[in-house]
């Protein structure tokens, strides 16, 4: 008997940006090998840098070879590449820009004054070889000169870049662990916290492997109930009215299980406020914003190719896990003495506000989704990289909220931009938090769920009472005797905190080009 298979094809062009971060990774891996230890740290900032950009003008040409058309698909169907996918795909590789380049922060504090603590170019020439060494020490304890977190963050975004664009079940899965397993080294890297650290990494590990496990049952589900993995067929088998419904509905549940934790929904969210505070806070910025990316990408897909047919079943247990989550992550905020743990919670809260351009089940819920998404991932890092420039005495990052005290008075331009960045989570006017709010409100009520709209608000409302009490500690009341210094930033951190807060303030401006932009992206293969 003759068998006849399909010859295998491999789309190069269409998959170049996540194949130029894999080989920046693999790349990496070899530095770490072979080169000496003084040459590490440069090789790696450079080839991580490059090989981001390179994969986000790989994106832009890929686009422009699309001609606006619907998309394409790759790897016999294992890839779509579409619109949703090359928007999330460019977003998160600025993200992970903006995250190597605070990875990369080589300025550990190490001079205490009167005036606060300054960087290392504080130094006077006669003070070179002992500020060297104190630097080293600091350094060490920061946790900075660990140059393998460099290929660990590119494995951990080539994942990132597969999820929300993999069209089968298998291959979403693939990219789930790619994505995830790197993040889990990342977060127990912190030397000065270790044990925070470590226990966060732990607990990220353990339950991320437990959601993996219901992520890959759910498949097998949906595998026995359309007979294939590819998200189309299974859209094919729900339309032709295929029996074993029960069997469609216990494989979508788990599914869900595995996307709600990674993109931090209630009850799937306790990991988010320990492993915020206890990862490294450059990992925990990029983590914060690129996950969640990929991520609400991977649902997007899963829910409006596969399951659309079944949206009646799916989207009153979405709207259950919405409003629990934006008034778990709301009301728990208001407690946390921890601004690090705050902003966990705060996003705990955004994952909800979200989840309502995902339940409008329309075009509009798809671009307003991207649009949130890329305004939240540019004021994560922003907020996250300010908090990680506030120090105490000895030079270690003090995120007590208490302690911020005064900090706005001291720190004008500080306390500023972090300001805007709590006003753009709020969704104030004038900021991206604003527009992002509103878009993916004005979808959920054309699609029909104008209840969840109305506690999206009201959740909005409280939400903006923690922000602002954060506002008024730093620039109305007065500093504690022990109150933390601000360090002079380099130029690194320097270019991260001036870009995201532009783009909070631009996006909140003129948001037009980039609503055009998800508008023209909201469609998928």
């Amino acid at each position: 008997m003759n068998l006849s298979l399909p010859t295998p094809s491999v789309e190069y062009f269409y998959l170049s940006p996540m194949l130029i971060v894999l080989g920046a990774a693999v790349l990496g891996v070899l530095v770490e090998a072979f080169l000496p230890r003084n040459r590490r740290y440069g090789a790696q900032v450079w080839l991580s840098l490059v090989a981001l950009v390179a994969a986000l003008v790989a994106v832009v040409l890929v686009g422009r070879d699309l001609h606006g058309g619907a998309g394409v698909s790759a790897v016999m169907g294992a890839v779509a590449v579409d619109g949703p996918a090359l928007f999330l795909q460019g977003t998160i590789l600025m993200v992970g820009v903006l995250g190597v380049l605070l990875i990369g922060e080589r300025q550990p504090t190490a001079d205490v004054e009167a005036d606060g603590i300054r960087g290392l170019d504080a130094f006077t020439p006669q003070a070179s070889a002992v500020a060297g060494s104190v630097a080293e020490k600091v350094a060490t304890r920061l946790g900075v000169v660990q140059t393998e977190v460099f290929p660990l963050t590119m494995f951990a975004v080539a994942g990132m870049l597969l999820f929300p664009a993999a069209d089968d079940l298998l291959t979403m899965f693939i990219a789930l662990e790619v994505l995830s397993l790197p993040l889990y080294l990342l977060c127990g890297l912190a030397r000065r916290r270790r044990l925070l650290s470590q226990e966060s990494s732990l607990k990220y590990f353990l339950l991320g492997a437990f959601s993996s496990a219901f992520f890959l049952y759910g498949a097998a589900m949906m595998y026995g109930y359309a007979g294939t993995l590819k998200l189309q067929g299974i859209a094919d088998a729900v339309a032709a009215g295929e029996g074993r419904s029960s069997l469609a509905l216990i494989g979508i549940a788990l599914l869900l299980v595995g996307v709600l934790f990674k993109v931090g929904a209630v009850p799937f969210h306790s990991w988010i406020p320990d492993v915020y505070q206890g990862a490294p806070t450059p990992i925990t910025a990029f983590m914060a914003a690129a996950t969640k990316i990929a991520a609400f990408g991977a649902m997007l897909r899963l829910f409006y190719v596969a399951l659309p047919e079944l949206r009646d079943d799916w989207r009153p247990v979405l709207w259950a896990i919405a409003i629990l989550t934006m008034i778990v992550g709301t009301v728990t905020a208001v407690t946390q003495n921890d601004v690090k743990r705050m902003l966990g919670y705060s996003a705990v809260a955004h994952s909800g506000f979200i989840l309502t351009g995902v339940i409008a089940g329309n075009e509009a819920g798809v671009s307003s989704t991207l649009f949130y998404l890329f305004a939240y991932g540019f004021s994560t890092v922003g907020a996250f990289a300010v908090v990680g420039m506030v120090r105490d005495a000895d030079g270690h990052e003090d995120s007590t909220l208490a302690r911020w005290a005064g900090l706005g008075r001291r720190y004008p331009l500080t306390g500023i931009v972090f300001s805007l960045f709590l006003l753009a989570f709020a969704g104030i006017p004038l900021t991206s938090g604003f527009v992002s709010k509103f878009a993916v409100f004005k979808a959920a009520g054309e699609g029909g769920a104008i209840p969840l709209v109305v506690v999206g608000v009201i959740a909005s409302a409280i939400a903006a009472y923690f922000y602002v009490r954060v506002i008024v500690l730093m620039f109305f009341t007065d500093r504690p005797d022990d109150a933390p210094t601000v360090v002079v930033p380099s130029a690194l951190t320097t270019a991260v905190v001036t870009v995201t807060a532009a783009v909070t303030f631009a996006l909140g401006a003129l948001p037009q080009p980039l609503l055009d932009l998800a508008d023209s992206a909201d469609r998928f293969f």
